[in-house]
């Protein structure tokens, strides 16, 4: 692996990418957003990009299993949706790789700053000043639209999908922040589960780095899924609230770059 001299021996550069991962994982299983730290790690070593985020892939989706068993075994999951939701992200996001592969993402950041901005402030509103939750007479074929919907915005493009996840369960549905969290582990389990098979059989996940990665990606993810169940909403509110801002930050340089 070529590492940077800022990094140092190749040993230094796992310890360092575990290190990020287990704080990436700590911030996903709450608000999504992981991808922030580790991708610009993984990349950070010397990894072509290619190969940084198929490698990103693999290790984020163990933290993302691990966030999902948490939150089912503490009850934090409603488990009617489970089918509908999984099935709906899995064909969005096959969709969106394939897509993906023939046409660039890039046009897409002005829309997903607009959109995040949104979320940021919706997090930010007392919840009784949030907009109104429709009734919906066929709720499961609107879950099943928002999964797909997500799941191929997360293969075709992905940053920020957790955070839009959370707030468009609580806007769709009604969900407390911290139960969207829970219920957002499912659609992101779908979409990350499908995108790691396709970069996998395409050969660009390097494991001896992602397996490291994913151990420590996951150890976060238990602790960040018991912290949101413990911490309650306010706590949640204000870790998707900083995710976001983040992204939209980290967007919004990388537009003005290009």
């Amino acid at each position: 692996m070529s590492v940077l001299p800022s990094i140092g021996s190749p040993e230094a550069s796992i310890v360092f990418l575990v290190l990020a991962a287990f704080f990436a994982g700590v911030v996903d299983s709450i608000a999504g957003g992981g991808g922030l730290i580790t991708l610009p790690a993984l990349l950070a070593t010397g990894l072509p990009p290619h190969l940084a985020l198929a490698t990103n892939k693999g290790q984020s989706s163990f933290g993302v299993v691990a966030s999902f068993v948490s939150f089912w075994r503490r009850d934090g999951i409603d488990r009617d949706r489970v089918p509908v939701a999984f099935l709906g992200s899995m064909l969005g996001a096959i969709a969106g790789a394939l897509l993906v592969m023939a046409v660039r993402p890039e046009p897409l950041r002005p829309l997903v700053m607009t959109l995040l901005v949104v979320a940021a402030i919706i997090v930010a509103m007392p919840r009784r000043m949030r907009p109104q939750v429709r009734a919906w007479k066929n709720p499961k074929a609107v879950l099943a639209g928002f999964a797909l919907a997500i799941g191929f915005y997360d293969g075709f493009f992905g940053p920020g999908a957790g955070s839009l996840l959370i707030v468009g369960f609580t806007m769709l549905f009604g969900d407390t922040l911290t139960r969207a969290s829970g219920n957002a582990k499912t659609i992101n389990l779908a979409s990350n589960l499908t995108a790691l098979t396709l970069f996998a059989v395409r050969g660009n996940v390097i494991w001896h780095i992602a397996l490291p990665m994913a151990a420590a990606s996951a150890a976060g993810a238990f602790v960040g899924s018991r912290l949101a169940m413990r911490r309650g909403d306010r706590f949640v509110g204000a870790v998707v609230f900083c995710v976001v801002i983040a992204i939209v930050v980290k967007l919004g340089s990388d537009f003005v770059r290009h």
